[in-house]
């Protein structure tokens, strides 16, 4: 019998916060994957987009929670809560980026590392 592959703790992060991302319908959630480029300041970013402001702040409060839960880790930074149209949430070596579609798709940061490797993530619909 194989045995599974133990996860990176990284990886758990991902995809945990993907998870939380999906419990509360996000959209279109992506990572992109720096591996092998230079100069960048984190190994991956976790991104997707919420219909609303309260959407937004749902989301990034579920992630926080879950990957606490799940990791114990706590972000070291975050920071777009006041107005929630773009809530960053940085664990040193992934950050997370939650927007409102508008603002997503105005700094289209899937475009501006269009060198790295992109991942759609399949939403639970």
């Amino acid at each position: 019998m194989p045995r599974k592959k133990k996860q990176e703790p990284r990886e758990i992060l991902i995809e945990t916060a993907v998870a939380a991302m999906n419990d509360k319908k996000c959209r279109n959630p992506v990572i992109i994957d720096f591996a092998g480029l230079k100069g960048t300041v984190c190994d991956d970013f976790v991104i997707c987009h919420g219909d609303s402001r309260t959407q937004v702040e749902a989301i990034a409060d579920h992630v926080i929670e879950e990957v606490k839960k799940i990791t114990g880790l706590n972000p070291c930074h975050k920071e777009g809560f006041e107005n929630a149209e773009w809530i960053l949430i940085d664990y040193f070596d992934v950050i997370i980026h939650i927007f409102q579609e508008e603002r997503r798709r105005f700094y289209n940061i899937e475009q501006l590392w269009a060198d790295a490797r992109i991942i759609k993530v399949d939403t639970q619909e």
